[in-house]
This record gives C-alpha cells, structure tokens and sequence, in this order.
C-alpha cells in the first residue's frame, strides 16, 4: 500500500492477530505521480520487497 494507509494496514494487521506483520510500502501518491516517479517508486517497493523476503537489495 502507499505509505497515506500505513497506519489502517497496521490497524487492521493487529485486529487480525497480527501486530507487527512486515509489509512493503510505497510512496504517496501515486495518481500523480510521473511515469520517472513511478519508476523510481517501483525500484525502492522492489528494493524492500527484497529485504522483507531475505533475497538481499
């Protein structure tokens, strides 16, 4: 999700019995965003998507 939802995807991890549930976030907003934004945006989700599975940067 974008980071504007971070705290209702927390929210909503912890009512699921969850706390704490790793999750990658990406820049707000994103409607907006140029399509260099958007890949730059891309890159850094990938980055931590990576991290969060262990597969290094």
């Amino acid at each position: 999700m974008t980071g504007a939802f971070v705290s209702g995807a927390e929210l909503m991890a912890g009512a699921l019995g969850l706390a704490g549930y790793p999750f990658v976030v990406i820049d707000h907003p994103i409607a907006s965003a140029t399509d260099s934004e958007l890949e730059r945006k891309a890159r850094d989700t990938l980055e931590q998507a990576h991290k969060l599975l262990g597969l290094g940067a």
